[in-house]
């Protein structure tokens, strides 16, 4: 029994220590507002079948955070959360490389609360040409010493929908 509880006590710490490890290796991505985005892009790109960066991507939003975008067939709004944005995301990226980066940033601060449109060009080869565009509209707050995504909505250019030159500084 000693035994036991030893060896039970040992795989709480260990695991407390790698979980704490973890944290503290985020702790740079959330402490601006650069930082934040910048992780929050590299978390979703990557090649063919590559698993993504999740535990990373879990430390940037907050636990009510949700995702949101226009879906082109059904017409509507869809409103998820983080896990479930993860599981469509894993289904895509199966299939194909991903790989979005920012172009251009608005940013707007009020107390502990900001709003960034983020412009966004993605690729499905590394340094392949573009294969779309749009604007993240995300909005953060500033909690317990640090930033979070509390929302994230999406939308995607299209003919009818061209990003205003404003927010396009490719």
């Amino acid at each position: 029994m000693i035994h036991f509880l030893f060896y039970l006590a040992t795989m709480i710490f260990m695991t407390t220590g790698n979980l704490n490890a973890q944290n503290k290796s985020f702790e740079n991505d959330v402490t601006t507002i650069d930082a934040l985005i910048k992780a929050s892009y590299e978390v979703v790109s990557g090649e063919k079948g590559a698993k993504r960066q999740w535990e990373r991507d879990n430390n940037l939003h907050h636990p009510k955070a949700v995702y949101s975008f226009f879906d082109k067939e059904s017409k509507e709004q869809v409103t998820m959360t983080l896990q479930e944005f993860h599981k469509l995301t894993d289904d895509m990226v199966f299939a194909t490389a991903f790989y979005e980066k920012e172009v251009n940033r608005e940013v707007r601060l009020f107390g502990n609360i900001a709003h960034v449109w983020s412009t966004y060009e993605t690729r499905l080869e590394k340094n392949g040409k573009v294969a779309r565009r749009g604007i993240n509209s995300i909005q953060l707050i500033f909690e317990s010493n640090r930033w979070y995504i509390i929302s994230w909505t999406f939308c995607g250019e299209s003919d009818k929908n061209l990003i205003p030159r404003t927010f396009d500084r490719s």
